[in-house]
């Protein structure tokens, strides 16, 4: 009895779309051990949000820093081998990994929240009412 039964309609990609994504994402993979966890980016009226899917984390584990203009965050998650375990697929991502984001003129940098639950890194990052509101200019 097999743990995981293969499916030849899994090697088969459904769509081009889906097998260039397979593509890339095979060669940006653990090749040297690094990968880029998906993220959400959305927008309310009052804050941008990020959510970053990496699972398995502690909170200490995680970088969140903002250099010049940009937001930067970080980390790795590492894989720990037993002795006794034999593993027949690792899907999960392992390593390092970077991301980066060019942060808008209209933020308050001082005031951004970061924090994580059900493996979900999730920062929000406060919009400055002050820099986003139009001014009008007269003309001399």
């Amino acid at each position: 009895m097999a743990l995981v039964r293969f499916n030849e309609m899994d090697a088969i990609p459904g769509s081009f779309s889906t097998m260039l994504d397979r593509f890339f994402e095979d060669a940006v993979k653990t090749k040297d051990g690094n990968f880029r966890p998906q993220v959400d980016v959305s927008e309310t009226e009052d804050q941008y949000e990020i959510a970053v899917s990496v699972p398995g984390l502690k909170k200490e584990e995680f970088n969140v820093e903002v250099q010049q203009n940009s937001l930067v965050i970080s980390g790795e998650r590492k894989f720990v081998r037993q002795e006794n375990k034999k593993h027949h697929v690792v899907e999960s991502h392992y390593g390092s990994f970077y991301r980066m984001f060019t942060l808008p003129d209209d933020i308050k940098a001082d005031s951004i929240d970061a924090s994580y639950e059900g493996g979900i890194l999730n920062i929000a990052i406060p919009k400055d009412k002050e820099k986003t509101a139009t001014k009008q200019i007269k003309v001399k």
